[in-house]
């Protein structure tokens, strides 16, 4: 079975927990590292979550890199994202203060390292905002030839907002990154609002989780409490979206994906429609397409992989 070699970029999170769950329960992934990111929660408590949590599953060898605390150019938002995360972004788990310790390198320094050292070896995942993705090709423009693949969870292209009526959050906090990063020419897959709302995970499907009685299944619906409270509250379900885990499936299950090909770019203009992600449907732009996004996506099938992997990652 060919293994695809991960680094992470991430700002847990509930949802980005249960991505991180569902990378180390697929035997298609090696995840090789973390690099951390403000996002729905601040750079201290993103990177804390990321250190518990690798340790909570005894992969305290997956190196941790933290990275930048604040958008490029607009404030951050984590007032927000701890609404729908819990204050300390892991909803009402309670695991201990990790003992390891980030690497040295920022996060930056150390995504173009080991991408440089391993040209169209190692996939980039990013899962919150783009800051640390942007900066890196920034500051080395080698980096942006050197990543095989960019999987990228954000932006609403039919879809509306989750952070305001057009904009979805990991990009809307901070738009100018994602926009650097699209027109980067790295070849990217992007899971958007579009496909991650037809994936609902249940009260249901965390009770049936919670017959195997064991850390995994507990903290699974400890992590998404706060989280489901949230989307029962001002959404009207009772459930919650797998935004971050969905996006493992381009690996694990891509025929799950309805993916097309586009231009595709993020509104910068500072106005009503800041963040937002727009894809040139009609060819209108006269640009190349640059992105593959997931426009729609086979829900329950993935929610029912979800579970199955959780299930045999309880068992084990």
């Amino acid at each position: 079975m060919p293994t695809t070699r991960i680094i992470l970029d991430t700002d847990p999170g509930a949802d980005d927990a249960l991505a991180i769950l569902l990378m180390l329960a697929s035997p298609e992934i090696k995840l090789e590292a973390l690099t951390t990111v403000h996002g729905n929660v601040t750079l201290d408590k993103t990177t804390r979550n990321a250190l518990a949590l690798l340790e909570f599953m005894q992969e305290k060898n997956i190196p941790v890199a933290q990275g930048c605390s604040v958008p490029l150019v607009k404030p951050p938002h984590q007032a927000q994202g701890e609404v729908v995360h819990g204050a300390s972004g892991m909803g009402r788990t309670n695991l201990p203060g990790p003992k390891t310790q980030t690497i040295k390198a920022h996060a930056v320094d150390y995504l173009i390292e080991r991408f440089l050292a391993e040209p169209k070896e190692l996939t980039l995942f990013a899962i919150g905002p783009l800051t640390n993705v942007a900066l890196a090709i920034r500051q080395e423009p080698k980096f942006a030839e050197c990543v095989k693949e960019l999987v990228i969870m954000g932006g609403a292209i039919r879809s509306g907002g989750n952070m305001s009526p057009l904009a979805e959050f990991n990009i809307s906090e901070d738009p100018h990154a994602a926009h650097i990063v699209f027109n980067s020419g790295i070849p990217i897959t992007l899971i958007p609002l579009d496909a991650t709302y037809k994936c609902l995970l249940t009260y249901a499907d965390i009770e049936r989780l919670n017959k195997t009685d064991s850390p995994i299944a507990r903290f699974v619906r400890d992590v998404t409490a706060d989280y489901m409270e949230f989307y029962l509250k001002y959404e009207g379900f009772a459930g919650c979206a797998l935004h971050d885990p969905l996006t493992v499936a381009a690996v694990i299950a891509p025929e799950l994906l309805s993916l097309e090909s586009h231009y595709v770019d993020v509104d910068i203009s500072g106005g009503v429609s800041t963040g937002k992600t727009y894809a040139d449907f009609m060819k209108v732009a006269k640009k190349p397409a640059n992105i593959k996004v997931a426009l729609d996506v086979k829900g329950r099938e993935f929610v029912e992989l979800f579970i199955k992997r959780m299930e045999n990652l309880a068992k084990q």
